[in-house]
């Protein structure tokens, strides 16, 4: 027997088992979905007094564009999002870890870090971003503050 005829006898027997094991594994799942209680999983509360909080959520997301066709502003997502020039942070609400590579990237300050020592607010542009910059942040502010001295200079020349 060669070594293809072996594996494909090996992958045949335990093939089924594993099929099996799938099958028993999604019944289980479909069981526990069935008996779940869906109110119990909502995210708007459902007391009477909370009522209008449903209307409150869709004022807010159209509020904040969420029926846009564009993709830069559309989504429910942006529902979450502060109105534009609500929120401002260092930087002129510019990304540190990217001006920390010397790249102005542009942040809306949906994400943000307040420096607990300085109170300062930082804006984001990724979520990545804020958690690579958590890291290390003074060794990112650092960076952040030289390159944004020197690109401030050089365009006022």
């Amino acid at each position: 027997m060669n070594g293809e005829s072996i594996m494909g006898m090996h992958g045949f027997r335990c093939g089924s088992m594993l099929l099996s094991a799938s099958v028993t594994a999604a019944a289980s799942l479909i069981v526990v979905a069935d008996h779940m209680d869906a109110p119990a999983v909502r995210i708007v509360a459902a007391s009477p007094g909370d009522a209008g909080q449903d209307d409150n959520f869709r004022s807010a997301a159209v509020w904040h564009g969420a029926s846009a066709t564009d993709p830069d502003h559309a989504g429910i997502w942006k529902a979450a999002i502060p109105p534009g020039g609500t929120m401002h942070g260092e930087f002129a609400g510019h990304d540190p870890v990217g001006l920390s590579a010397g790249v102005k990237i542009k942040a809306d300050c949906s994400i943000n870090w307040v420096d607990p020592d300085s109170r300062k607010r930082y804006c984001f542009s990724t979520a990545t971003s804020l958690v690579v910059f958590l890291e290390v942040p003074h060794a990112y502010l650092a960076r952040a503050i030289e390159n944004w001295e020197r690109i401030n200079t050089s365009a006022n020349r």
